[in-house]
């Protein structure tokens, strides 16, 4: 089966055949067997069904929202405020170098 623009599984009455859910199985290159693909048949679809009814949905009237509640920002201010002194943080450090923490080097770059 190939995706046609015009196509729209909002409008589709007939179920999935294994053909088309063996086309999907290799675009996601997934290995299914014979049995999995009439259990997956059937779930996807479960789940087209499931999208179509949200699909018919009245929506006319609801304003587009990024979100289901107002979200507002959650974070607190950026205030600069007392710590630990350096040498007390790099005395609990297994390794420090130059008032640093010393870490084993991951990636090979040349200087």
């Amino acid at each position: 089966m190939e995706f046609h623009p015009s196509m729209s599984t909002l409008s589709r009455k007939d179920p999935l055949t294994r053909q088309e859910v063996a086309h999907l199985a290799r675009l996601a290159r997934l290995a299914v067997t014979d049995e999995e693909l009439d259990l997956f048949a059937g779930q996807l679809d479960a789940v087209l069904e499931a999208v179509a009814t949200v699909g018919q949905a009245d929506v006319g009237d609801v304003p587009p929202t990024t979100h289901a509640v107002p979200m507002t920002n959650v974070m607190r201010p950026d205030v600069a405020r007392p710590s630990l002194p350096r040498d007390v943080v790099l005395a609990g450090a297994p390794a420090a170098e130059e008032d640093r923490f010393r870490v084993p080097r991951i990636l090979q770059e040349e200087a």
